[in-house]
């Protein structure tokens, strides 16, 4: 069904990452072919599960490339964003680019219970025509959660170029990097309180952002209007909005971005990503090599290995801290429905 809004292969890829090593695993690094022994059907039971989700919501996708990005550039890629609130964990949850805002926990825990369960102890980029690539495995979990760097690690919608390549260089992530990675903005939906001042009052200057295309512009002044709740969705890509493409870099290159951090990828003025972006708008080959280089790279980011960490028994609390967890969940994952699929 090639009508899926990112390949499933690749939304494989990037779910695969939050399955930790199974309870008889101590091998102290990464390896793409990680569980070929251990539990050769992970992939398949990783495919399976993403794969229906994203059939009952198109949105899970990009929901679940954010919770990656936004689970690696905090401490790394080490699960620490599943942790819930505790009398020990102070969750990266609620942090201001997290709260009310991430979604899909619930469909890696539907995958750790499936891969459990099978192997006793297997995506998301690929629903559509996105590109998919050999993860390497083997990640164990944290035991800490830290929402104070949450906070200050991850970029805000309306950063300017300079502080997006600060917090990508923080990770050891590079300009192309930052610009690939961005791409993952090809699909999803963002809420109007994340670019509105764009529309009516950009940096308080009562005007709109006169990077902007003006025509884009009124169509989201009809979403989103002024003094609004902010909570209205739009899509990120105005052209193939559920499909993982280059027309990212098209709309970049017409005006279109939605988010100000988006635009400024093209709009700074003599940005040594400009060339990138005009690049992957004329080579879908090119960005979804370059994509897939960024998303191995993101996700190797201070990776716990060996007998660091953990491997948590369910997903959202440390090993010790497991009681009352169905009745948290019921009512977190309740109140997911609508949030964002942006910064």
């Amino acid at each position: 069904m090639n009508s899926f809004p990112l390949t499933v292969s690749a939304l494989c890829c990037v779910v695969i990452v939050f399955i930790t090593a199974l309870p008889f695993s101590s091998d102290a690094q990464l390896s793409t072919s990680f569980y070929d022994k251990k539990c050769p059907n992970l992939h398949a039971i990783v495919r399976n599960v993403t794969s229906n989700a994203s059939k009952s919501d198109p949105r899970i996708g990009a929901s679940l490339v954010r919770l990656h990005f936004h689970d690696c550039f905090v401490q790394g890629c080490d699960a620490s964003i599943l942790l819930n609130n505790t009398a020990t964990i102070v969750s990266e949850q609620q942090a201001f680019p997290n709260n009310n805002s991430i979604r899909g926990l619930d469909v890696v825990n539907q995958i750790k219970t499936a891969v459990e369960n099978a192997c006793p102890a297997e995506i998301s980029v690929v629903l559509g025509n996105g590109p998919d690539w050999k993860v390497p495995l083997g990640r164990r979990d944290s035991l800490t959660a830290n929402r104070t760097l949450a906070n200050q690690n991850l970029p805000a919608p309306s950063s300017t170029l300079d502080q997006l390549k600060s917090a990508f260089a923080v990770q050891n992530l590079t300009t192309s990097d930052l610009v690939a990675l961005s791409g993952a903005h090809s699909f999803g939906r963002a809420h109007c309180n994340f670019f509105v001042n764009r529309l009516y009052n950009f940096s308080n200057s009562g005007s709109p952002d006169p990077s902007l295309n003006t025509t884009y512009l009124q169509t989201l002044r009809t979403i989103c209007p002024n003094g609004g709740a902010g909570t209205n969705l739009t899509n990120f890509d105005p052209t193939t909005p559920d499909t993982f493409d280059k027309n990212y870099y098209s709309n970049l290159q017409v005006h279109k971005g939605l988010l100000q951090s988006d635009q400024e990828l093209f709009s700074t003025t003599g940005a040594d990503t400009i060339s990138t972006v005009n690049s992957f708008s004329t080579n879908q080959t090119l960005f979804f090599e370059a994509f897939k280089v960024s998303m191995i790279k993101m996700g190797n980011i201070s990776v716990l290995t060996g007998n660091q960490g953990e491997i948590r028994k369910h997903c959202n609390f440390v090993n010790d801290n497991s009681t009352g967890l169905l009745a948290t969940m019921a009512s977190q994952e309740s109140s997911e429905d609508g949030m964002v699929s942006s910064y």
